[in-house]
């Protein structure tokens, strides 16, 4: 198809029921009758040889103009408001900033969670549960911290997902120290995220410990976080205590090892505007994944439109310039012949 056909295919009318006044001057002039002098009619003897001498004139009666006529047609096409498909425009698509700390300490090393059939140690159980979160969040800006005693940037705020995937699954247990420090992770992820720009800024903080490390207050970065527009969802994750296993199945030793300070992260959530987990295996850890993605819904870019371009001033400016036209060119007389 051409250049031509492309362009008429895109072509439509807004209001194309106007374009039945098209007719309209003609069934005026055949339905109304003809305007009748109130004076008395002047007859001129030889009359018909009077017209013969004058023919060579044109006669203002004889039909109507023809730059009236296109202008009318052109005044109907464009009250009639042509519209034309412009390209395809994909609207803007909102999407969320949102930083992954995760806890690499000694205590994730634990051998007490159950992932498809066999125990596994908490960091294994959490890398698979956070890779199914991020495979829900396609079109947003994830990065990763990972903590210790110390905290890491793994990876930078990026829609690419399948690299801070990749960064994910290759942290390993005591990366970045074997002591807890909270305070720094959720500095340093703060900083991360108060250089993007401002809109939705979400921090999902992941630990089985205390903060026993770093130089930055669990608090004192939360009301940082609260300061820059960062919310922070908390999860404190792992067992209700030390626990081994024996013949494959992990047993919890009540009370042993169980030293999350869950007061200190929900306190974290409410300074920032989020919530407050606590996952005592893998299938609850999946399941507050799953709630954060509904808190922080992922709004799917919508598909592409073509906006609709008003043609109506073209056919507006030629009716109007015809107009101007028939009125600046002269009417020639009925009778040229008749002066001598």
């Amino acid at each position: 198809m051409n250049l031509e056909g492309m362009l008429l295919e895109d072509m439509s009318f807004a209001w194309p029921w106007l374009l039945l006044a098209l007719p309209l001057p003609f069934l005026v002039r055949a339905l109304l009758p003809p305007v009748r002098g109130s004076g008395a009619a002047l007859r001129v003897p030889f009359g018909s040889r009077l017209e013969s001498i004058a023919g060579g004139g044109v006669a203002r009666g004889a039909g109507m103009p023809l730059l009236a006529l296109l202008a009318w047609v052109l005044l109907c096409v464009a009250a009639a408001r042509p519209q034309q498909l412009g390209p395809p425009v994909a609207p803007p698509q909102p999407s969320r900033d949102m930083m992954l700390a995760v806890d690499l300490s000694g205590s994730m090393g634990d051998q007490d969670m159950v992932l498809g059939g066999r125990i596994v140690e908490r960091l294994t159980a959490a890398k698979a549960v956070i890779a199914d979160f991020l495979d829900r969040r396609e079109g947003d800006r994830v990065g990763l911290v990972v903590f210790g005693q110390r905290a890491y940037a793994l990876a930078p705020m990026t829609l690419d997902l399948e690299s801070v995937r990749h960064q994910l699954d290759t942290s390993v247990v005591g990366l970045a120290g074997r002591e807890t420090a909270i305070g720094d992770a959720i500095g340093l992820a703060v900083k991360r995220l108060a250089q993007q720009d401002s809109g939705q800024r979400v921090l999902v903080l992941l630990t089985d410990g205390m903060n026993t490390a770093g130089q930055l207050d669990p608090l004192k970065a939360a009301e940082l976080a609260r300061d820059n527009d960062v919310r922070i969802h908390a999860i404190a994750f792992g067992g209700d205590g030390g626990g081994f296993s024996v013949f494959g199945m992990p047993v919890q030793m009540p009370g042993a090892g169980d030293d999350r300070d869950e007061a200190v992260l929900r306190r974290i959530a409410e300074l920032t505007g989020g919530k407050a987990f606590r996952a005592r295996d893998a299938s609850e850890l999946a399941g507050i994944y799953t709630e954060i993605d509904r808190l922080e819904p992922m709004e799917r870019a919508a598909r592409p439109v073509r906006p609709r371009i008003e043609r109506y001033p073209w056919p507006l400016a030629g009716a109007l310039l015809l107009a101007l036209l028939a009125f600046a060119l002269p009417v020639r007389g009925i009778g040229r012949g008749w002066q001598s």
